[in-house]
């Protein structure tokens, strides 16, 4: 047996993890059917438009949360406790990516998802996921907490997430996350935010439709909720609304890019 310490490079999530330990999750989970968000990303991959299964959900839900404003909050324990409500929504995006040889995962923050059309927001995650983590200027804080020394870098962590005015900033008003590249169909993940969304794989499955039983593209969409802020009920809105708005997906209304009320 070999004990060496945690490498530098995953050191940010190990602190994220420690924060996190605090939200009191409680899991949901639904099946989606694609054949519409499918058949618009085809479409659009013929006039040579390219959107990824992330960027649909990142633009559909922030319109969801907009709708649902009690979801899209953060508290902060205390005597008492508060809530803060966020007027922006803005999505936490998880990447797979390599950090000084290292391969770690990274989050990066999307703002103001609810005012953005599909187009903005694949050109965010694409800025993400193919830039360079070791020189992007957005990751230095993730740079500086693998420079300093554990415990300062735990304080450090501590002053950027806790404030409320600064959570949405750094951790965003949501999170979504995604296996879909991977042989797996669900997965629920907490992301230190009210509603955290977890993508599992499209895969053709049977779905009813009326009477009749057809193949279609379906994808597990699972949701954890921060109890402490929402209850079951409001998080089963929230999915069940995001069911909703993806299985009768609109890409005339995704590229409008405006608020719904």
């Amino acid at each position: 047996m070999r004990i060496r310490p945690v490498d530098r490079q995953r050191r940010h999530t190990l602190h994220f993890l420690a924060e996190a330990r605090a939200t009191a999750a409680v899991f949901l989970d639904t099946e989606i059917d694609m054949t519409r968000v499918c058949e618009h990303r085809a479409g659009a991959h013929a006039e040579g438009r390219h959107y990824s299964v992330v960027s649909y959900v990142l633009h559909t839900a922030a319109r969801v949360l907009a709708a649902h404003p009690e979801a899209n909050a953060a508290v902060r324990g205390g005597l008492p406790p508060k809530v803060a409500g966020y007027e922006s929504v803005d999505g936490k995006l998880t990447l797979d990516k390599t950090l000084g040889g290292r391969r770690v995962v990274l989050s990066a923050v999307l703002p103001g998802l609810d005012r953005a059309d599909l187009d903005e927001v694949q050109r965010q995650v694409e800025h993400y996921r193919d830039g360079d983590v070791d020189r992007m200027p957005e990751f230095d804080g993730v740079r500086l907490l693998q420079r300093l020394p554990w415990l300062l870098a735990r304080i450090a962590y501590r002053g950027a997430v806790r404030p409320l005015r600064r959570r949405a900033s750094r951790l965003g008003t949501f999170a979504v996350t995604s296996l879909g590249h991977r042989p797996v169909d669900g997965f629920y993940s907490v992301g230190g935010t009210t509603i955290t969304l977890g993508l599992g794989r499209i895969m053709d499955r049977p779905v009813v439709r009326g009477t009749t039983v057809v193949v279609a593209p379906v994808m597990r969409l699972s949701l954890t909720f921060d109890h402490r802020v929402i209850d079951g009920a409001e998080a089963a809105d929230v999915l069940a609304d995001l069911k909703d708005r993806l299985e009768c997906f609109s890409g005339d209304r995704a590229l409008a890019g405006v608020r719904d009320e």
